[in-house]
């Protein structure tokens, strides 16, 4: 008679799901893609759905160059709730009345990841995009949803 054998081995985590993978990424977005390095929680899973996906990211772009977002709606992922509250319980980041703004210690935590060259990918998208992704844009998409 044959035999099953179970060996429990760890349980990889996905980097879209470790805290300092997405709070880098959400200070990025606050830094290189944002007017005043501040933006609205909707707008701010707007950019952690895009990152997600190379095709999402080209639209993205094509949307900035046409002032004009072509997504009808997008993800809202619980982990970037989980970042935001870990990196206002850091200091790197200050609520405002309308969403989040990246704060002196956020900013000198994104020099740091700049300098160390980490998330290349994601700044040089980021700094593609710069602040052409306006609060207004979003609030258009988001007013279709009600």
């Amino acid at each position: 008679m044959s035999t099953i054998e179970f060996h429990v081995r760890p349980s990889v985590v996905l980097p879209d799901h470790r805290p300092l993978y997405k709070i880098t990424q959400i200070l990025l977005v606050l830094s290189l893609a944002s007017h005043g390095k501040k933006s609205s929680l909707v707008r701010l899973q707007l950019f952690n759905w895009v990152l997600k996906d190379e095709k999402r990211r080209q639209r993205l772009i094509r949307a900035s160059q046409d002032a004009r977002i072509y997504f009808p709606a997008w993800g809202l992922d619980p982990t970037v709730d989980t970042a935001l509250a870990l990196a206002k319980a850091d200091e790197l980041i200050d609520e405002t009345t309308t969403g989040v703004k990246l704060s002196l210690l956020g900013q000198d935590y994104c020099a740091s990841v700049i300098k160390e060259g980490l998330f290349a990918e994601d700044r040089e998208f980021l700094r593609q995009i710069g602040n052409s992704i306006s609060e207004g844009m979003v609030a258009d998409i988001v007013k279709r949803w009600g």
